[in-house]
């Protein structure tokens, strides 16, 4: 009996995906096994927009950023149909059964993870793989797109250090990474920055400035700071516990909503926070300092070589699931191996950096300031 699946992307696009789409696909199509692509992430298979992928569809894609089947944030349970919220899973199920689907990939991250949970409960055959340039995803070693925004940051601060050395500034780089800071760490690590504050580890403003004033007592007139855009203050992070605690301690649910509204404004508000940042250095220091904001420039282009072997792995892999009858996994990478882990030991979980991890140490030995 012949067989079939569909596979979307989801989420914020990242190098690999195409690679990952080719390695699937190639993968089941030599196994005799039809694949269909849904557009637009999970609004592809609410709304039944798809593409049969055939082997010239493939071609070419191992080298090519983004994902040729485009992508969205939309959630299977919440999409705006009409001007209005419904919850769209049963139209879901309904596209997948009209296209006798053996099963349904869903690559992406943290919030795809728990989509796809959602489609697991509702009876579909699911299988994922892990994306994100945050390497944040609970259960593997690492996803792919990370190298290749880890080398793009990298690259960024090796150029930005010769204009922070002829012109004696200070320069901060931020990083994407709202709370996790494995970009931040990796591609501070790597360019050699003299500072890397990430979300795990909240800084002293003072502990930073200590930090440069040190650097221009030893004569050296110049300091990079790598700086995720998730990055908290001790301060901040004492707000923020206290909200939470409030929230959690609200004997209404109007009372919850009010710490909640404080959140969100929190977050909102934060967002320029590595402006803000920039100007106390400038203030406290008396040096003039710079701000770079490398935003999306981390998330585009093709992906390294290490990400295209990456995504190519768990592609192949999730075709040998598929191949074995074994659904509600995400494919995972565990040491040297490809392994499934199941969807309910990763949804809703972040992978953080811990505050002993052997780059946080590795960092510190060399001189590296977290500003704590």
């Amino acid at each position: 009996m012949s067989r079939h699946i569909g596979v979307l992307t989801s989420g914020g696009d990242c190098p690999g995906l195409n690679a990952a789409i080719r390695g699937l696909g190639k993968s089941c199509i030599k196994n005799s096994i039809e694949v269909t692509g849904f557009l637009d992430g999970f609004r592809g298979v609410a709304f039944d927009r798809s593409m049969k992928l055939k082997k010239e569809h493939l071609t070419g894609l191992l080298t090519d950023g983004g994902t040729i089947l485009g992508t969205s944030r939309d959630k299977p349970h919440k999409m705006p149909v009409g001007g209005k919220n419904m919850n769209m899973i049963s139209s879901v199920v309904e596209t997948y059964q009209r296209h006798h689907l053996d099963a349904l990939v869903c690559i992406g991250g943290g919030g795809t993870q728990k989509n796809a949970l959602l489609l697991k409960k509702a009876g579909l055959n699911i299988l994922t793989l892990p994306k994100t340039i945050d390497n944040d995803i609970y259960g593997t070693d690492v996803s792919f797109g990370f190298d290749t925004a880890v080398g793009i940051a990298t690259e960024a601060i090796d150029r930005l250090h010769s204009t922070a050395t002829s012109h004696h500034r200070n320069i901060i780089v931020e990083t994407m990474g709202h709370r996790a800071g494995w970009l931040a760490l990796g591609a501070g690590t790597a360019g050699g920055a003299d500072v890397v504050l990430i979300p795990e580890i909240p800084y002293s403003i003072e502990k930073v400035v200590e930090a440069i004033r040190i650097r221009r007592a030893d004569g050296k007139r110049f300091s990079i700071i790598a700086v995720a855009e998730g990055a908290i203050s001790i301060e901040d992070k004492i707000l923020i516990d206290q909200l939470l605690a409030q929230k959690k301690a609200a004997t209404s649910k109007s009372k919850a909503e009010k710490f909640s509204g404080s959140l969100e404004e929190f977050h909102r508000q934060h967002v320029s926070h590595t402006v803000r940042l920039t100007d106390k250095i400038t203030e406290l220091t008396g040096q003039e300092s710079r701000l770079t904001i490398l935003g999306h420039l981390q998330r585009g282009g093709s992906p390294s070589a290490a990400d295209r072997l990456l995504a190519t792995r768990l592609g192949a892999a999730a075709a040998e699931l598929i191949a074995e009858n074994r659904f509600g996994f995400m494919v995972a990478i565990q040491g040297d191996s490809c392994a499934p882990v199941p969807l309910e030991d990763v949804a809703g979980r972040k992978k953080l950096v811990p505050h002993d991890h052997q780059l946080v140490c590795a960092a510190r030995l060399v001189g590296t300031s977290f500003g704590a």
